[in-house]
């Protein structure tokens, strides 16, 4: 590889975990996470937007109420309680002197498995890059259970980076990266640079969960996994040693990791998902002239739509029909079909009016919009 991705990448998805961010008094790691604050508010300044997925709520809840290392589903959820606040805390006060803006966001795997509210997480997310903010992401514990979580962060942060198109994906262990066996077992253990697929013998390399952490709930396992789901989205992903000083600097200096090359364009990689991997639910038949702006490229505006089909919801993937019934594209539809009938052939200053609020002036947005091709 002839430059770490994160040097050229626009958008980075930072994972750290409970390993890294809990020191050995049971409290947040300030030193380390100012060392990681300074570095990644220098890395912002060169016009790059990153986004923290962070473990440490139950830790810091725990030691705060006293519970032991052991803890029930409800103990579990209570700890997450009392943690996140302090979480948050110690992230404010890392970014603070570098006059940057963290904002909380809580999710569920509903958050990024079903399409409206996928869309609407994404939105936030979106909006507050747009602003300058550093968006900080965990597991919402409190309410999760064991039936229904993601269980660790590593898988998470996989998500998200699928959600916001993210370029590089930083995993941040206690290791170096991936190993052809356990190194802290055998000495003659051969690092592993780089991993164009993810073939049965990379996954046999994992292992298991790393039995001598105190806390955490990831392994090599699990990230092998969220690369999996990052790398087949177009995000290249990595696996670095977050315990050593400087961190996230010496690994755009290209230091020592594990990269886990991209499957392909990770635009196309959704744009795919979306035209082949959904479920369309109804459709909307479009005017010559909104054919001809979604075959260059441009949104779906509500005034170049003259029908409107199915019972779809906001998020569901719909059918984009020309006037022969042809279908010429399909995306992910921002409004309801109900509301969509409404706003149907009207300009988009008009949608906050008919509809008594506005969640942008599109039916499908660009981004959204996977043209059908056609032989």
């Amino acid at each position: 590889m002839s430059a770490s991705p994160v040097s050229t990448a626009r958008r980075v998805v930072l994972k750290v975990g409970s390993s890294l961010l809990i020191g050995g008094d049971g409290e947040a790691a300030r030193d380390w996470l100012a060392q990681l604050a300074g570095d990644v508010a220098a890395y912002r300044a060169g016009g790059r937007e990153i986004v923290v997925v962070t473990s440490g709520a139950v830790a810091l809840g725990r030691k705060a109420l006293g519970l032991g290392p052991k803890l029930r589903l409800e103990e579990k959820q209570a700890a997450a309680a009392a943690g996140q606040a302090r979480l948050m805390r110690a992230w404010e006060t890392a970014f603070e002197p570098h006059g940057v803006v963290v904002a909380q966001a809580l999710l569920t795997p509903e958050d990024t498995e079903r399409r409206r509210r996928w869309l609407n997480a994404r939105a936030t997310l979106e909006t507050l890059l747009a602003h300058g903010a550093i968006p900080v992401i965990n597991e919402n514990d409190t309410v999760a259970t064991q039936e229904l979580r993601y269980g660790d962060n590593d898988r998470l942060a996989a998500r998200v980076a699928q959600m916001i198109s993210a370029d590089a994906l930083i995993l941040l262990s206690d290791v170096d990266g991936l190993y052809d066996s356990d190194p802290r077992s055998n000495p003659d253990a051969r690092h592993i640079g780089e991993v164009a697929a993810i073939t049965p013998e990379i996954e046999a390399m994992a292992g298991g969960s790393n039995a001598t952490a105190a806390v955490g709930t990831g392994g090599m396992r699990t990230k092998i996994e969220a690369a999996r789901i990052a790398t087949g989205a177009g995000c290249a992903v990595a696996v670095t040693n977050g315990a050593s000083p400087a961190c996230f600097a010496r690994l755009m200096r290209g230091e020592r990791a594990t990269w886990f090359l991209p499957a392909g364009d990770r635009v196309a990689a959704y744009k795919a998902w979306i035209a082949g991997g959904l479920h369309a639910e109804g459709a909307v038949t479009v005017d010559d002239g909104a054919a001809r702006a979604i075959a260059a490229g441009k949104s779906l505006l509500p005034a170049g739509v003259i029908d409107v089909s199915g019972a779809f919801d906001k998020g569901d993937a719909i059918r984009v029909l020309d006037t022969s019934g042809r279908e010429i594209a399909r995306g992910l539809a921002r409004y309801d079909a109900h509301d969509a009938r409404r706003i149907t052939g009207r300009k988009s200053a008009e949608i906050e009016a008919l509809l008594g609020y506005d969640d942008g002036p599109v039916l499908i947005h660009a981004d959204d919009l996977a043209q059908r091709v056609r032989a």
